[in-house]
């Protein structure tokens, strides 16, 4: 009897324990907030600058390939219009410089597509760690116990915090472009 009387006052004290730490842990207010990480990072002057870099990082490559283009087009025109006057050496020796120049444009264009591709890749693996970044920032300044994302099938705009995230990316954009 005196066991199970002990058990009993432990159990008692422990719920009492855990209720005085539950309570007050369950009273206060969490505050949760929704982002469209994929929305801000579509509409982030970070990644319009960063789409503009790469443009201009690939364009020299996209000018070759279109005067290679060109270049080959000319040259079917050219054979295409003289081909009845051609004789069979220099008929075949055009098929041939023409198969060449085909080649050589469907490597450039797959060279410079993957090449294309995997900076893209990297620039946004950098976009998105950034803007990751940016969104704990104003969750933590904020004081948000709780931001989500991907995966959410409902919210209300009374926790979307897409468009307030968005706005503090695109004030620090704005304050680090002005230094």
């Amino acid at each position: 009897m005196k066991f199970v009387k002990q058990q009993v006052v432990k159990a008692v004290l422990g719920i009492a324990l855990v209720s005085a730490f539950a309570f007050p842990a369950a009273a206060q207010e969490l505050k949760i907030g929704v982002v469209n990480l994929p929305a801000v990072i579509e509409r982030a002057p970070q990644t319009k600058s960063a789409m503009d870099a790469l443009q201009e990082e690939f364009a020299p490559r996209q000018r070759e390939f279109q005067a290679k283009q060109t270049e080959y087009e000319e040259l079917a025109t050219k054979a295409q219009k003289d081909l009845a006057v051609m004789g069979e050496t220099e008929r075949r020796n055009a098929e041939s410089r023409l198969r060449e120049l085909q080649r050589e444009l469907t490597r450039l264009q797959n060279e410079f597509q993957e090449d294309l591709n995997l900076r893209q890749n990297e620039e946004y693996g950098l976009l998105q760690r950034a803007i990751l970044k940016e969104v704990q920032d104003y969750a933590e300044a904020q004081g948000y116990d709780l931001i989500v994302g991907d995966g959410v099938l409902y919210v209300t705009g009374n926790v979307n915090i897409t468009d307030e995230v968005l706005r503090a990316v695109e004030a620090n954009y704005q304050a680090t472009s002005a230094r």
